[in-house]
């Protein structure tokens, strides 16, 4: 086994570099693995370009990724349910076992436990030591790469599960990246009636139009009321349902402007700390402000979902870079060029 670990790693804004690692070691309840496919996250971003992700800031050098799968290479003594060789799709983070959210199944809000690039180690390096209980096998006929959009896609399922969406819903989704045309497939899936996307690229509003999008708008003026009206004429009302997934202030103004008096308004966006929004309009209309964080117990259903094919998250993986370029995939990231919705990086030749 290699004696050193490549991998990426951050030391404050505008500041992330390649370098070697010594191999991590599993413990116990462990697993090592040979790190497949790594997809860079708008976290990910947010530390190269403002040094922060949300209110977290990190106080160590880390190794940056979360979207990840790979290959089990050594296993620690207490694991039963898998081995050597097998192919697995990696939920970034642990749990205590010991609090009231992990005893009452939202363990994603565990207090004690820990998330990837939140002060520890991720996994855009060779290989990588996870808790054995969050990673998940991922049958044959997927390959690695969609392995690696589970954690983003368990992002979306949980965004459209808290909305609640149902046949009769009409539902509005702020901004067309990797979440929003992700909560798109979802929420066609789940059968809603009537769908808009809002972006400000006319090149990822026709590939939410490619991937099942009844109406989009363009984002074309900073005027909120005007787009909102743009979103009722574009719908014939406004919608039940809004899944806000730009994490931007504009975005999220937009989405309160144009929900329904009554309707949902689910934050699947990760915004900055503070934003400025109108939020006496969604008191007096009633418009319910619904919070997201991760996902739990979502990636078993991920996995099902693309492995049956009800779910092709095939074309929302457009660009792949090497390890040995991840600096070149973080410029491709960040750039937001036409064209780029999820860049991943080959961490391993294979």
């Amino acid at each position: 086994m290699a004696t050193d670990n490549l991998g990426l790693v951050y030391y404050g804004k505008d500041d992330i570099r390649l370098e070697s690692r010594p191999v991590p070691k599993p413990g116990d309840e462990d697993v090592l693995i040979r790190v497949s496919h790594v997809g860079i996250c708008g976290s990910d971003i947010s530390y190269v370009k403002r040094g922060v992700l949300g209110d977290l800031r990190p106080d160590k050098p880390i190794i940056l990724g979360h979207e990840s799968s790979g290959t089990v290479v050594q296993c620690g003594k207490n694991v039963k349910h898998l081995k050597e060789g097998d192919r697995v799709a990696i939920e970034p983070g642990f749990r205590c076992y010991e609090c009231k959210f992990c005893y009452d199944g939202r363990y994603h809000l565990c207090t004690k436990g820990s998330f990837h690039q939140s002060g520890e180690d991720g996994s855009m390096s060779r290989l990588h030591v996870q808790r054995a209980s969050f990673c998940y096998k991922i049958p044959d006929n997927m390959s690695l790469q969609e392995g690696a959009f589970m954690e983003p896609l368990s992002v979306a399922l949980w965004v459209c599960k808290k909305a609640q969406i149902t046949i009769d819903s009409t539902v509005l989704i702020t901004g067309a990246g990797t979440i929003g045309l992700g909560s798109l497939l979802v929420t066609k899936l789940m059968g809603a009636s009537k769908i808009c996307v809002t972006d400000i690229s006319k090149t990822r509003l026709e590939m939410a139009k490619k991937l099942g999008a009844d109406v989009t708008v363009h984002v074309d003026t900073p005027d909120v009321d005007v787009l909102a009206t743009k979103v009722r004429e574009a719908l014939g009302r406004l919608p039940d349902i809004t899944l806000e997934c730009s994490g931007t202030e504009p975005g999220i103004c937009l989405a309160i402007k144009a929900t329904e008096n009554g309707g949902k308004l689910v934050l699947g966006g990760l915004s900055g700390p503070e934003v400025k929004i109108p939020l006496s309009y969604a008191a007096i209309r009633e418009v319910d402000l619904i919070g997201v964080f991760r996902y739990p117990n979502c990636y078993n259903t991920a996995i099902d979902l693309v492995a049956s094919g009800r779910l092709d998250v095939k074309p929302l993986i457009t660009h792949t870079f090497k390890l040995e370029d991840a600096l070149k995939a973080f410029d491709a990231a960040c750039s937001r060029s036409d064209g780029v919705i999820k860049v991943q990086v080959q961490c391993n030749g294979y």
